[in-house]
């Protein structure tokens, strides 16, 4: 099974070269106090074939992608997304120039893939994502191979002080796909949870640190008090001495 990524796409346009050269070597210079954020998802979807495969002992198929958060085809920015798979694999160093930016496998190992998006701005930075690539679930029907894993990620990527060229390619994105774009998770019933539960601690933090200060306050009382007996015993008995 694949990503839930739309399969009904939009035509695809490449950048013109000409385009890019005409802002020049420097891509037209910064853009001094600009920001704009992308926000993308990124994982892998996994299912497990029920049983070792007898001619390579592979247990499951997986897909590893990238792909806008937003209905955007990230083409218009972004040149190439490379993949470095483990190093068993035939040529590990895999490079999808399009959208979807997806990659299909099998295998029986969890490892590490590095996901590096290049941009078709000369002059901006690529950008490298980390991702573990999970395979295993203790539920039983993604064991069994009824049900898929699911492991993906929110994330944004940050263009501070972009070129007049990355500036322009970052505002001019046009719909992928036709109709509903959603993702294999919900982001926003994640982080409305998430939120829930940073509160929660909050709340549970400030008792903690009151509980403590009503603590401290009665243990101060109580050293004053024993001061003021000890205090009081001395003067009692240097009054007992000088009679």
């Amino acid at each position: 099974s694949q990503p839930n990524v739309p399969s009904i796409y939009l035509i695809h346009y490449p950048v013109s070269k000409m385009a890019v050269a005409d802002f020049g070597p420097d891509s037209g210079g910064r853009l001094k106090g600009v920001t704009i954020t992308k926000p993308v998802v990124y994982g892998n979807i996994a299912r497990a074939f029920g049983k070792k495969r007898e001619e390579d002992g592979h247990t499951h198929s997986w897909s590893v992608y990238v792909k806008p958060y937003r209905n955007e085809d990230m083409s218009t920015y972004v040149k190439k997304v490379q993949f470095k798979l483990h190093e068993s694999y035939p040529n590990p160093l895999r490079v999808v120039t399009r959208p979807p930016y997806e990659l299909t496998e099998t295998g029986w190992g969890e490892f590490e893939v590095i996901i590096k998006i290049f941009f078709n701005d000369p002059n901006e930075r690529p950008v490298t994502l980390y991702h573990f690539l999970r395979l295993f679930h203790s539920h039983t029907e993604v064991m069994l191979g009824k049900k898929n894993l699911i492991n993906e990620h929110y994330d944004e990527l940050l263009f501070q002080d972009p070129t007049a060229l990355m500036h322009s390619l970052l505002l001019n994105t046009q719909p992928i796909a036709l109709g509903a774009y959603k993702h294999e998770t919900d982001f926003e019933e994640r982080k409305s949870r998430t939120l829930n539960n940073i509160l929660n601690a909050k709340k549970k933090i400030r008792y903690e640190i009151n509980e403590l200060k009503e603590r401290l306050k009665t243990n101060k009382d109580a050293i004053q008090h024993l001061k003021a007996q000890i205090t009081q015993a001395e003067e009692h008995d240097h009054d007992g001495i000088t009679a």
